[in-house]
């Protein structure tokens, strides 16, 4: 069990529900409390609800799209703060405008995404500055490992891209 994720919680909005569970079973495995929605209405009640540590966002979910989703929760207190990680079909370039503007940490297209690294990026967003801290010092003599969270989508990311 990952020592950071044992109380950490974790929404997973994905329609495809094979996909959606092998996120869920993986996340679990690392010691993250998973709640997955299968569509946005659903999406918004278990966030407002729960308040997550982490959201990971597919962008083309029922009743309400993923964009919307995030509007919603970036308008309201309980939503403004949580980190929303998008994981799309969609190309980013091909995705609705806006979206970083909207505070997001990052955006992968699921085709490109392996489950190892998915598992590396939920917690190099979730894992505590400090423990990060402790990594690097006892890892003195070996190559840092970093991911870039730009790199995890086929598009090609401009310099105002990396920049907002």
């Amino acid at each position: 069990m990952d020592q950071f994720g044992a109380s950490q919680k974790i929404v997973i909005i994905e329609d495809n529900v094979s996909l959606a569970e092998i996120y869920k079973t993986r996340l679990e495995a690392l010691g993250y409390q998973i709640k997955v929605a299968y569509d946005g209405v659903a999406a918004l009640n278990i966030i407002e609800h729960n308040k997550p540590d982490l959201v990971l966002l597919d962008l083309m979910v029922p009743k309400i799209a993923g964009d919307q989703i995030l509007e919603t929760m970036r308008k309201n207190d309980w939503g403004r703060d949580i980190p929303v990680y998008i994981i799309s079909n969609l190309n980013e370039s091909d995705a609705p405008t806006g979206l970083r503007n909207m505070g997001i940490e990052g955006y992968a297209v699921k085709a490109n995404l392996s489950n190892d690294q998915l598992d590396r990026l939920v917690d190099s967003i979730l894992m505590p500055a400090s423990q990060k801290d402790d990594l690097s010092l006892e890892n003195n003599n070996q190559p840092e490992m970093t991911i870039d969270h730009h790199d995890l989508n086929n598009s090609t990311n401009t310099e105002e891209d990396k920049e907002s």
